[in-house]
């Protein structure tokens, strides 16, 4: 991937209305291309829109959303779900924003598409600063480093669900019953630790992330997506078959739990980094800011409803994940299972984004003859990588 600079000696800025640097009429209104005008096209053998739109549902929907329920108590029973409203609407400005900025980059530059480094690399040799201008590299080295540092850690937190969620299901088998109508607390049979359920599961992930082409994996992304809604339908029947009387819920919170909404939404809001990945290898990229309107506003409307309701369901009682206050039965333990399976497929969608990263400049620095052995190896070194940094926590 290009990463050619303008001097400061010879820079122009090209970034207003009036000028491109090709002398080519204005893009668009504040410079960015205008969707009439914008004619960059996908790879042929690139992704649907359809796939895109799996793709992003799939990218926003992970751990964080079991806890949402826990989130709106710290925020209160009103203030939380407008909390959630308005950071939904906040992250689709910002991702809308990120999406102009690329497709003005590709047209301005001619290239046939940019990634984030790019992005931020060429605002800042855009800037009125010469000191930023000169140092605009730098923009696109720390932009790569808290990507990897941000999606690897979000697939170290997928290991630890994976771990946790199969030790619970396999320790309290013995007593899991076919009745859904309690919740009495299960006598947990010791079983081997978590770190143990990892090793049997990272060679399927290790072969899972040698898929490298986003198409081939929306095929995996549906299946997670069929598995999490599956799992999602049954945690909302159980939740509305029994809503007590919630005048007894603060409406807002107290100031000092306020905070603590913001870590876990935030946290839940977690496909931010794979929207120019999924924008880059469409085959028509033209219809990517439709389907990130629409994919943004599914999601959004997900966590509202389901961190409203889970803390309808069970006030003060919510636990750190809804799972947790779900009966003891094998029904509702198979949404753990389902779940599980989600989290497992969405492992490959968040690894995309640092392979991306971190591999294509490495193996080439490899002869042809090596570049696909250095290639396999890197991921499944970075698999290992987050194995270890979950390994750590025990």
């Amino acid at each position: 991937m290009s990463t050619r600079r303008l001097r400061s000696e010879d820079y122009d800025d090209y970034s207003s209305t009036e000028a491109t640097p090709d002398g080519s009429p204005p893009e668009g209104i504040n410079g960015f291309v205008a969707p009439a005008a914008y004619q960059r096209f996908g790879e042929s053998n690139g992704t649907t829109w359809f796939q895109t739109l799996i793709h992003l549902v799939k990218g926003n929907i992970g751990t964080g959303l079991l806890g949402l329920p826990l989130a709106v108590k710290n925020a209160g029973i009103v203030l939380g779900p407008l909390s959630l409203l308005v950071m939904g609407i906040a992250a689709v400005h910002c991702m809308g924003i990120l999406v102009k900025c690329a497709h003005h980059f590709c047209n301005k530059y001619q290239r046939p598409f940019v990634d984030y480094g790019d992005a931020v690399m060429y605002g800042l040799e855009a800037s009125p600063i010469a000191w930023l201008r000169t140092h605009a590299i730098w923009g696109r080295y720390i932009v790569g480093f808290f990507l990897i540092l941000t999606q690897l850690g979000f697939c170290c937190v997928y290991f630890v669900f994976l771990a946790d969620n199969l030790k619970q299901v396999i320790s309290a088998a013995n007593g899991t019953t076919n009745d859904c109508h309690s919740n009495k607390t299960t006598a947990l049979t010791p079983t081997m630790d978590s770190r143990l359920f990892i090793l049997s599961l990272l060679p399927f992930l290790v072969l899972l992330v040698y898929i490298q082409n986003l198409k081939f994996l929306s095929i995996f992304s549906m299946l997670a997506n069929l598995a999490m809604l599956s799992s999602l339908l049954m945690i909302n029947w159980y939740i509305l078959t029994g809503i007590p009387d919630p005048s007894n819920l603060p409406l807002v919170a107290g100031w000092k739990t306020y905070p603590l909404f913001f870590g876990t939404a935030i946290f839940a809001f977690e496909g931010i980094g794979v929207v120019l990945p999924l924008e880059n290898k469409m085959k028509n990229p033209r219809h990517f800011p439709v389907i990130l309107y629409v994919g943004m506003a599914i999601v959004t409307i997900l966590y509202i409803s389901l961190g409203t309701l889970g803390y309808l369901r069970f006030g003060a009682s919510i636990r750190a994940s809804i799972t947790l206050n779900l009966p003891d039965c094998w029904l509702y333990q198979s949404v753990k299972l389902l779940y599980s399976i989600g989290i497992f497929f969405t492992y490959a969608l968040q690894f995309y984004v640092p392979a991306e990263i971190i591999v294509p400049g490495a193996v080439s620095q490899v002869p042809e003859r090596w570049a696909l052995w250095v290639n396999l190896l890197l991921r499944t070194c970075l698999v290992c990588v987050t194995c270890l940094l979950y390994s750590g926590k025990g």
